[in-house]
């Protein structure tokens, strides 16, 4: 799946299936349902989840926690623009499923 069928699936009520957590995170974010991205970013332990938990903590404006799961994930945190991030960390998501 590329980026654009990524987004063309928003139109539906639920995500496809075998996203993976950390992608569904997203996909739910997109959809407006920052808690049910949240749980999804939770039960994926590693550093995608991470990445994703991030990004939804520095969405949510606690930047104390959003630092720690970068540091988690290995990652500086962003500081560009939220839909930058977003859009970046589905397409790294979505690349490393297609490998």
């Amino acid at each position: 799946m590329d980026l654009d069928a990524f987004r063309s699936s928003l139109a539906a009520p639920a995500p496809p299936p075998g996203l993976g957590f950390a992608l569904e995170g997203l996909w739910w974010d997109a959809k407006g349902d920052w808690g049910r991205a949240h749980t999804c970013a939770q039960d994926q332990d590693d550093d995608a989840g991470a990445a994703v938990h991030a990004y939804l903590h520095r969405k949510e404006g606690d930047a104390d926690n959003a630092r720690y799961w970068y540091a988690r994930a290995g990652r500086a945190p962003a500081a560009d623009a939220l839909t930058a991030e977003w859009e970046r960390l589905a397409k790294e998501l979505l690349a490393a499923a297609a490998a």
